[in-house]
């Protein structure tokens, strides 16, 4: 739809009255949210809407984020890891204190991945605090507390209460300065289970962004567990799935090696009703999962470069990003186009 130009304001008006946004205020950055019943096919059904305002040039740009209860997996098995890395991903999970680290850019499942983690290790006596910002699905048995900034409830604020509610596992939606990462290390060595995100490119960047951030090297080492960094690829449609071979060197190209590119035939989705005639329906992930074992931990308390880290990592059998978007190509889950565009080689 476009609609006509003269509607501009009307528009935006009416999405910021339905998110409970001020309507007058025109020049800031605003964030809300609009909850929708409706009914699918005779079943009631509830979605909840992430409303972001920004001021532009020409009026204000609003983007909307869809949250779906329903569409919520919390099955680890279904997300898209490979059986090694979700092997060491349990084993993380499952131990007594420690800092689990999930990173990734903004959309790429992190928050899901999160709360399958805590759904997977959620049992009656297990006491499981969250800060999240905002909460974006209520989980059975978890205490979720909602960041307010502007009282002065921030993500630090909330863990320092935290610790004093007597919790196994603490979650923290996203660990943005030095002093919610200083807390949160903290915790993770006075024998607490911590998950957290943060916004980096790959598993190894993730210890010096954290260094950058004014955490000393002996305390990373000796608190972080495990780094999953994550993408989200769209899959192939099932219905419409056809065999699209390319040359061997493209594959290559693309990383595979010179055998799997002669024996490998991609998918691609031929366009049908069911995907919009897109090809693709769904999505799936990419997990790179760095296990932080005692040679990394070396590595880390010499102050290594993310690049040495990699290496290292990879060496001891870590599935980068690329690899995994690959096994998926090889499997048709995906296409190399996906593949190529969210992760390096």
């Amino acid at each position: 739809m476009t609609p006509a130009l003269k509607f501009r304001d009307a528009i935006s008006s009416r999405l910021k009255i339905m998110a409970k946004l001020d309507i007058a205020e025109k020049r800031l950055p605003q964030d809300g949210r609009i909850k929708i019943r409706f009914s699918d096919n005779g079943t009631q059904k509830e979605i909840d809407f992430r409303v972001s305002v920004l001021p532009t040039l020409f009026g204000e740009k609003i983007v909307m984020r869809l949250l779906d209860k329903d569409k919520l997996m919390l099955d680890m098995t279904k997300l898209g890891f490979e059986q090694e890395s979700l092997t060491k991903f349990e084993v993380a999970i499952e131990r007594p204190w420690g800092m689990v680290l999930v990173t990734g850019p903004t959309g790429s499942g992190k928050t899901n991945t999160l709360y399958s983690a805590i759904s997977r290790i959620n049992t009656v006596e297990t006491n499981i605090m969250t800060a999240e910002d905002p909460v974006e699905f209520n989980l059975v048995g978890v205490n979720q507390v909602q960041v307010r900034e502007n009282i002065g409830l921030n993500f630090a604020a909330a863990l320092r209460s935290f610790l004093r509610q007597d919790p196994n596992i603490i979650l923290v939606g996203e660990i943005r300065d030095f002093e919610t990462a200083e807390i949160a290390v903290k915790a993770a060595l006075t024998g607490h289970l911590v998950l957290s995100t943060l916004h980096t490119n790959d598993a190894p960047s993730t210890v010096n962004r954290l260094m950058n951030m004014g955490i000393e090297p002996f305390l990373v080492a000796s608190s972080v567990h495990l780094i999953c960094a994550q993408r989200l690829v769209r899959r192939v449609c099932s219905n419409c799935k056809e065999p699209s071979p390319l040359p061997a060197a493209a594959l290559i190209q693309a990383g595979f090696t010179p055998e799997d590119a002669n024996s490998v035939t991609p998918f691609k989705g031929k366009g049908c009703e069911k995907c919009n005639q897109t090809g693709y329906k769904g999505r799936v992930g990419l997990y790179e999962v760095m296990e932080i074992a005692e040679e990394l931990r070396e590595l880390i308390l010499v102050g290594a470069s993310g690049l040495e880290l990699r290496r290292k990592a990879v060496d001891e059998g870590m599935i980068t990003l690329r690899q995994s978007g690959l096994r998926k190509v090889k499997i048709g889950v995906t296409t190399v186009e996906e593949v190529v565009r969210e992760t390096v080689k």
